[in-house]
């Protein structure tokens, strides 16, 4: 039987960062580019679809099979696997949601736009702490720009890339995420949130300092409702 895209994806993520050699930049675009083949409606997102189900905006459109895509009131997001090595998830944001400056400590991160716009800005730091848990200093601007799909695949990598970044959704869109390592407290990687101050005598530059979680942020969760995935330990039973 032929493997669906979403499993495609996890085998050879899975291949790539449970290894304990650092991956190499051929191996990283061979999963960069198998992500680039995913659509919103191979992971079971109807990114047009319309529905009048009281749920729509947690679960999608019963009936079909899919989520709405265009249903979504608050910024979702969609889990889809979780293991010590990576995690892949697709977040889902209404058109005017933002999703502000914030960090991948230690991770790579791949992500793929796979429907609508939205306004990127992304910062990597100008100089690092020996900590490489740096929460004030100077940050130099990698991206500004509105992305539109289609668009290729970025790469994040730990310290360059535009590790810090915010999304604004100018229409309603979703986001398929690859982060290796997860997100972990226990780990020293936690998610943590950054204010910018430009430095009108700098462009392109701005003091980042950590701010606490903003009020606003409101992040649902969805069930992953696309083609089930087969993973290692479910191989070894």
């Amino acid at each position: 039987m032929e493997k669906s895209k979403i499993q495609m994806l996890y085998d050879a993520s899975h291949a790539l960062f449970s290894q304990k050699e650092l991956p190499t930049f051929q191996q990283i675009h061979y999963v960069k580019d198998l992500l680039d083949k995913i659509e919103a409606m191979d992971l079971g997102i109807d990114e047009l679809g319309m529905c009048d189900s009281p749920l729509s905006d947690a679960s999608g459109d019963s009936s079909k099979g899919l989520v709405c895509g265009q249903s979504f009131s608050e910024i979702t997001y969609i889990h889809i696997h979780e293991c010590d090595n990576f995690s892949m998830g697709v977040f889902c944001l209404p058109a005017g949601k933002v999703f502000p400056l914030h960090d991948h400590p230690e991770m790579t991160v791949l992500s793929k736009l796979l429907y609508g716009s939205a306004y990127v800005k992304a910062y990597d730091w100008i100089a690092l702490d020996c900590s490489g848990t740096q929460t004030v200093g100077l940050g130099g601007k990698v991206v500004d720009e509105v992305m539109k799909t289609p668009h290729e695949p970025s790469i994040l990598f730990p310290r360059s890339g535009g590790n810090i970044h915010s999304f604004t959704a100018l229409t309603p869109c979703a986001i398929l995420d690859v982060l290796s390592p997860p997100y972990s407290e226990d780990f020293g990687r936690p998610s943590t949130y950054f204010s910018d101050i430009p430095i009108p005598s700098l462009h392109g530059y701005a003091i980042l300092e950590e701010r606490s979680v903003p009020s606003d942020l409101v992040v649902r969760g969805a069930p992953y409702i696309g083609p089930p995935i087969v993973t290692v330990n479910q191989y070894q039973f």
